[in-house]
């Protein structure tokens, strides 16, 4: 069974910075594409960045230049790093992860960014 575990969510002002991380297991699992949506109250979950397994990535417009993802495929690990944030940028994270049989979801952490 494959499980994600988040951290790195938290309150923050504007301006500020956080990294969120989530381990993919089991570490014998294989993981294609991984990356983060957020939902922020009363909206539909959306993507924020993707990366593929070869290292690309994919990120919205609004977090460009901003946020970066990476991740480690020895740790089956996919960071954020979130600087210059807005509170537009508040929203429950998700980070996901592909791999043969499907997707798989992390429980979500709480991104909140003040003013």
């Amino acid at each position: 069974q494959v499980q994600l575990v988040e951290s790195g969510g938290g309150l923050v002002q504007a301006g500020g910075s956080l990294r969120l991380s989530c381990a993919a297991s089991p570490s014998t699992r294989s993981f294609n594409g991984m990356g983060w949506y957020r939902q922020a109250p009363g909206k539909q979950r959306d993507l924020v960045a993707s990366i593929t397994v070869g290292g690309s990535t994919t990120y919205t417009d609004s977090v460009k230049g901003r946020f970066t993802i990476s991740r480690d495929n020895a740790k089956n690990t996919v960071y954020l790093q979130m600087n210059r944030l807005k509170p537009e940028d508040t929203a429950v994270y998700y980070c996901y992860a592909n791999f043969y049989a499907g997707t798989s979801w992390g429980q979500g952490t709480q991104v909140t960014v003040s003013s």
